[in-house]
């Protein structure tokens, strides 16, 4: 049996285990006479997805019918479909899936993901949102980021901080050719936001602040993340080479924990001293406290020492 072929039982028996669980009043209609089916019928789902109760049947019965992805979506929206199974609907039908971006994406950090990024230390981590806010940092993290400076910007954010930093300050050596690819990868998350206040807002405002930023912006590039050698300074210890791997979160779709490991025995010797000139009430200070709220966007969230 081909792989269409088997999706199709696949995708009755799933419909139908979908359906049974949806009650009329669950969608406000009266249980009516002598009902025999646990859940909704299946003219009930067509009628309140506005799709044709013969090609419903013929949907739930997997016949080799052909599928959009709007009717679709009105029969994950009739059966109460959560983001995991909508998508699981996508597949068995064939179509491509789409994520439906006007859902909110979870952003809040909780214990488990904190307490693996404090784990990795003297490792460098981070969790980022599509956007590049600043969502939760380990102590290494900011041992190599957060210098008081930096802080002052007051926008938790990386891109922010290092288009607006000075060269002096900013962390990152060879800004020319990191900072493109940065801007890329926010371009390629941007696509599923056009038009969200929090979204273009930012963009207004780093391209206000930053000429660069708005010249690589208007270049429309676009490129996944994915792992980098990139080289930081530090007053302290001077530069670091290290190796960026970006981790993906489950709940969290659109964030992900970026950890930074040396890519030379000197830059993991100097990650060790710098550890070493850590102030000992900095190991424990990893826990998210709202930053204020700027205008066109939701309060960041920030960790600083």
């Amino acid at each position: 049996m081909g792989t269409t072929q088997r999706r199709r039982p696949e995708l009755a028996a799933f419909l139908r285990g979908r359906r049974a669980r949806v009650t009329p009043a669950d969608v406000g209609m009266p249980p009516g006479l002598r009902r025999r089916t646990p859940g909704l019928r299946r003219e009930e789902v067509a009628q309140l997805s506005g799709v044709g109760v013969t090609w419903y049947t013929w949907l739930e019965q997997g016949r080799p019918i052909n599928a959009s992805a709007q009717v679709l979506d009105a029969v994950a929206r009739t059966l109460r479909l959560d983001r995991a199974e909508r998508e699981h609907l996508y597949h068995l039908a064939d179509v491509p899936y789409a994520p439906d971006c006007t859902a909110p994406s979870p952003e809040a950090v909780g214990p488990e993901i904190q307490g693996i990024i404090d784990a990795l230390d003297p490792r460098p981590a981070v969790v980022y949102n599509a956007r590049y806010d600043i969502l939760a940092t380990n102590p290494a993290y900011r041992d190599l980021f957060f210098v008081p400076q930096i802080e002052a910007f007051g926008v938790p954010n990386v891109l922010w901080t290092l288009f607006i930093a000075p060269d002096p300050v900013c962390p990152l050596v060879f800004r020319d050719e990191e900072l493109p690819v940065m801007v890329a990868t926010l371009r390629s998350s941007y696509g599923r936001h056009v038009g969200e206040p929090a979204w273009e807002g930012f963009i207004r405002r780093l391209s206000a602040a930053s000429a660069h930023f708005a010249a690589l912006w208007e270049s429309g590039d676009v490129a996944p993340p994915g792992p980098r050698v990139k080289t930081f300074r530090h007053d302290a210890v001077g530069e670091l080479r290290m190796t960026s791997v970006s981790l993906s979160i489950n709940g969290m779709p659109e964030c992900r924990i970026v950890a930074y490991t040396p890519d030379d025995e000197e830059s993991r010797r100097r990650s060790a001293v710098l550890r070493e000139l850590r102030p000992p009430e900095a190991d424990g200070a990893g826990e998210t406290e709202g930053a204020g709220e700027t205008e066109g966007s939701r309060p960041l969230m920030r960790t600083g020492s």
